[in-house]
């Protein structure tokens, strides 16, 4: 699918990230991905990101539209001309905006589930939860805080960060295609939240994820971030296993 870039600003970027056991990840992504395992594990999550002044680069902010959405990701590799590259598999997109909805695998890459959002955000706090049009839900409390989690698989939110940044490559199924786009934001700079609730329906389900196969790990924060998205060729690739 080809786009024209798309530019605006990343109002708040939340990064709700967990660990999974490699082989439930072997099992749910599809060719050409594989998981990329940090200290045995894989890494998976959901962006939660607000949206503002999004349009087509050249056209004044004013023009741009604002949404809630949700992105479910899972760190991953793939040879792509005798090379491995990273980024992230998202098998599932949640919006506020019927525009995305009705665009979702048209102009913008996968379909995007409508969802009723329920934000609210006072000073360091933030609570972020949907409920999407097929019953899926996720609902995060959490504060910024100059502390990194003891109790996650990173060292220091530094190493975080460098895990997370090179994810800027996202794959979505539309069909038979995984259609691909870039995210180069004009500056990296991430937050550490610490998080007192946090539910899932999607990492809850045990079917997919059986019991004891994935744990919460951390939660990170980006805000007021420009950024710009392009287009990545929908081509075929290799699988590359560890």
């Amino acid at each position: 699918m080809k786009i024209p870039t798309i530019t605006g600003l990343i109002d708040r970027r939340m990064l709700v990230n967990y660990t999974v056991d490699l082989d439930v990840l072997r099992a749910i992504l599809p060719a050409p991905f594989t998981p990329k395992a940090f200290s045995g594990k894989g890494i998976a999550g959901i962006c939660l990101i607000r949206l503002k002044e999004v349009r087509p680069k050249g056209l004044p902010a004013f023009m741009g539209i604002s949404s809630e959405n949700g992105a479910h990701r899972i760190a991953v590799e793939w040879i792509e001309d005798g090379q491995v590259k990273e980024g992230v598999y998202i098998p599932r997109r949640d919006t506020s905006s019927l525009f995305n909805t009705i665009t979702g695998g048209r102009i913008f890459p996968g379909k995007h589930h409508r969802a009723k959002f329920d934000v609210r955000e006072k000073g360091n706090d933030y609570h972020v939860a949907f409920k999407s049009s097929d019953g899926t839900t996720i609902s995060v409390d959490a504060r910024l805080t100059n502390s990194f989690s003891k109790k996650s698989i990173f060292k220091d939110l530094p190493a975080a960060s460098a895990f997370f940044k090179n994810g800027s490559t996202g794959y979505s199924p539309n069909g038979s295609k995984y259609e691909g786009l870039l995210l180069n934001t004009h500056r990296w700079e991430v937050g550490s939240l610490e998080v007192s609730n946090v539910k899932s329906s999607y990492f809850e389900n045990e079917q997919m994820f059986p019991k004891g196969s994935v744990q919460f790990d951390n939660a990170l924060l980006m805000t007021n971030i420009s950024h710009e998205w392009s287009s990545v060729s929908d081509k075929q690739v290799t699988v590359a296993y560890a």
